[in-house]
Parts: structure tokens; sequence; C-alpha cells
């Protein structure tokens, strides 16, 4: 599968999300602003799946180690 281009708000977004996940406070706010720009992404680029986007997305900001 070819590299999946993320754009830094993107990975900015899921950091925000995934420290308030981590402490226990992530906001409906926070998740929707998330899944919102995970989806336009997804629907912006020919050929990406939302699915792999969201994978790919989580593996960069939740599992640096394996990146």
């Amino acid at each position: 599968m070819a590299e999946i281009e993320i754009p830094d708000t993107l990975i900015d977004l899921e950091r925000a999300a995934w420290a308030e996940q981590e402490q226990g406070q992530l906001t409906v706010e926070t998740a929707a602003a998330v899944q919102q720009a995970i989806t336009e992404h997804a629907a912006a680029t020919p050929g990406l799946s939302r699915y792999e986007l969201e994978k790919e997305l989580k593996r960069q900001v939740r599992h640096t180690e394996a990146s």
C-alpha cells in the first residue's frame, strides 16, 4: 500500500484527542472534530479509504515507537 499523506492539522487534532483520552477527559466535541476532519480529508483525496486514513493516523499518533 502507498504511504498515506496526513496533514499536520489532522495529526494535531488526533494528538489533542489522544491526550484527552489518556486523561479520561475526551469530549464529544474533540472526538467529533477528529472524525469530521478524517471524513473530509478522505473524501477530498481520490482513492483514499476513510478507514485506512484513520488507521494510519492512529498508528502515527498513538504508536510512535512503530514509526
